[in-house]
């Protein structure tokens, strides 16, 4: 059912760009560093930051039941453990507060100096404490692209692949948000010809184009949740860029998988678009052969129409598209990750992140990764300043933009940018 936050028609007397990923609608959560140094809790319309610790103190939360420090706090973990009827009151009155007929915030100058923020003004950080981060392996096109690639391309995909999500548990200490620059990794990669490892910095660097959902307090230990009631326990999505060293992983995944080459850094960017917002843009995922087990089994609109794409900005500054891709095309869904995550009695806790895994395409321009667009570095990628990448290189930035449009709506997550920097170290 959708939300009277979704109306195409609402209109806000914020100033918000025809083009802006963030209209009335959006309302996405997140924390930021106000100009006096404080760190609050906040939404964004168009081109302002809006500090909801303030209206809460200023009485515009009035008649929702919270607690005076709800935003006051420098992760939104406890705001998501207070459920869905709290998010949407939260997210309505956000909505009336902001509508262009409602004069009370308007027409409020001393109330509008204490709550707007412009852009310049703040500095995101993580929107929530992550206790636990989960990496999928959920897009077929790409587990057939990295199986043709390292194996039999007629076995490309693994027996087990198209009856479970693959996953495996990453590493949360190293998240990071938008905008933090990131160093390239050391480690050790068996060159080729050679017969012993090396020590030294990966050349072979990669982003990986994924999305991530956020949970909310989910289950109690030994409890599952059913497929039918999976999508009720998350908060909502990130772009997430899930760094990768593609010459460490490949000595070392035999036996136990990701380890050194993925634990250095993952990006994410710094808004959470809610669940309610994206839900105008309910798209079939695609068809699944063979069915999956009865407690995997959906029916219904399980996706989401969301456009990703992927920029290299060099030194010199100057951008390039690589690749454009949709969340859609993923195989397995968030509710089919997660209930299989928790089929086996895993507990899953407000602010764990789940990661949907690299998101490809059936063509070349819709690649999710540099292994895949560069072909295993055999069909090199063109910059507009005539430079070509088969991996990212040092002060190299990669961008990412995501958003979904509708009925003269757009709905999106700005910008996940992160700048490659050489070893500490050399």
């Amino acid at each position: 059912m959708l939300s009277k936050t979704n109306d195409p028609s609402k209109k806000t007397w914020l100033p918000v760009a025809p083009n802006s990923d963030f209209p009335i609608q959006n309302i996405p959560f997140g924390v930021f560093l106000t100009r006096d140094d404080v760190i609050t809790i906040g939404t964004r319309i168009g081109d302002h930051a809006i500090d909801l610790g303030a209206l809460h103190q200023l009485g515009y939360f009035n008649g929702i039941p919270l607690t005076d420090d709800i935003f006051l706090q420098d992760t939104l973990n406890d705001f998501i453990s207070d459920g869905h009827k709290t998010w949407r009151l939260v997210r309505n009155r956000i909505s009336e507060i902001f509508d262009i007929a409602n004069p009370i915030l308007k027409e409020n100058q001393e109330h509008r100096k204490i709550v707007l923020f412009t852009l310049d003004e703040i500095e995101m950080q993580l929107p929530v404490q992550i206790g636990d981060y989960t990496d999928f392996y959920s897009s077929k096109e790409h587990a057939t692209n990295i199986g043709t690639m390292f194996r039999d391309p007629e076995n490309a995909l693994l027996p087990n692949w198209l009856h479970i999500p693959i996953g495996y548990h990453g590493r949360s200490s190293t998240i990071i948000p938008s905008d933090q620059n990131i160093r390239r990794p050391k480690g050790q990669t068996l060159p080729k010809g050679a017969s012993k490892p090396e020590f030294g910095p990966s050349r072979m660097v990669d982003f990986e184009l994924e999305m991530a959902f956020i949970t909310t307090d989910a289950n109690k230990l030994g409890e599952p949740i059913p497929i039918d009631e999976a999508e009720k326990y998350i908060f909502g999505l990130v772009m997430l860029n899930d760094w990768s060293a593609r010459d460490i992983q490949k000595w070392e995944y035999i036996p136990l998988g990701p380890f050194m080459a993925k634990n250095f850094a993952s990006s994410i960017s710094p808004w959470i678009v809610t669940m309610e917002a994206l839900e105008p843009f309910r798209v079939e995922s695609p068809k699944q052969d063979p069915k999956p087990l009865p407690y995997l089994n959906q029916q219904g609109k399980n996706s989401f129409d969301i456009h990703l794409e992927v920029s290299i900005t060099p030194e010199d500054g100057i951008p390039t598209t690589i690749t454009k891709s949709n969340f859609k095309y993923m195989y397995w869904t968030m509710a089919q990750q997660l209930t299989h995550h928790t089929s086996n009695g895993c507990k899953v806790l407000s602010g764990d992140l789940m990661g949907s895994g690299t998101i490809s395409g059936s063509t070349p321009d819709s690649y999710g990764s540099m292994l895949e667009l560069a072909w295993q570095g055999t069909k090199p990628v063109s910059l507009q300043n005539g430079e070509k990448r088969t991996s990212i290189e040092d002060f190299d930035t990669v961008t990412f933009n995501g958003f979904c449009e509708k009925d003269g709506v757009r709905i999106g997550f700005g910008e996940l940018k992160t700048k490659l920097l050489p070893p500490l170290g050399g």
